[in-house]
């Protein structure tokens, strides 16, 4: 919160003297709003929030997992049109806390475990082009493709041995342990997270 604070107080600051633009966005990062404002000719600093969760059930061969995805994201970027308004590149960073929370059951045997899945980086760098100029005047829309840097994906299991006996506990404690290290394997190629978001402004 003492970011998005900082951050839209800049903006507000100095939005007597140049054009300031609001939007409402959608896509891969969730539902969210931007605001931005011209700082140069060709410069605009823009800082947005995006968010959504939604139920994510997944089954592998060793395990059926029932959960949601939740996203989190705080934009602060810098969109530079080289073209004009349409065309852009924009760079920046996204703090984020996306994750993954569900409860794991093996196929085989009785229990269950814990199962959370974070972002590498809860800073992460942004890189990307887009179209539409969010602090442009009037009524627009823009768009963003691009990818956050977010790190290698961090999977914490926990077994949960309510109502087991010792040996079954055990096997549980086997079981997630081995699940833990084939999922962590898996999620080396996701450091990447694509962005594709679109959305509506009004300039003034």
């Amino acid at each position: 919160m003492k970011r998005i604070a900082v951050l839209a107080a800049s903006l507000v600051a100095c939005g007597s003297a140049h054009a300031i633009g609001i939007g409402v966005k959608a896509g891969t990062t969730g539902i969210g709003i931007d605001a931005a404002m011209s700082v140069f000719p060709l410069v605009d600093a823009r800082i947005g929030w995006s968010g959504l969760k939604w139920g994510y059930d997944q089954n592998t061969s060793n395990v059926s997992y029932k959960g949601d995805l939740k996203l989190n994201n705080l934009n602060a970027l810098l969109d530079f049109h080289p073209m004009g308004p349409l065309f852009r590149l924009t760079g920046g960073v996204v703090f984020n806390s996306n994750k993954y929370d569900a409860t794991g059951t093996p196929n085989s045997g009785p229990g269950s475990f814990n199962a959370t899945v974070e972002a590498g980086r809860s800073t992460a760098p942004y890189l990307g082009i887009g179209w539409g100029r969010v602090a442009g005047m009037g009524v627009n829309w823009y768009a963003d493709l691009g990818a956050m840097f977010m790190g290698e994906p961090k999977a914490t299991l926990t077994a949960n041995c309510t109502g087991l006996s010792a040996p079954q506990c055990t096997a549980l404690q086997s079981q997630v342990a081995a699940e833990q290290t084939s999922l962590q394997d898996s999620l080396k190629r996701f450091k990447v997270y694509p962005v594709l978001n679109i959305g509506v402004t009004i300039g003034f």
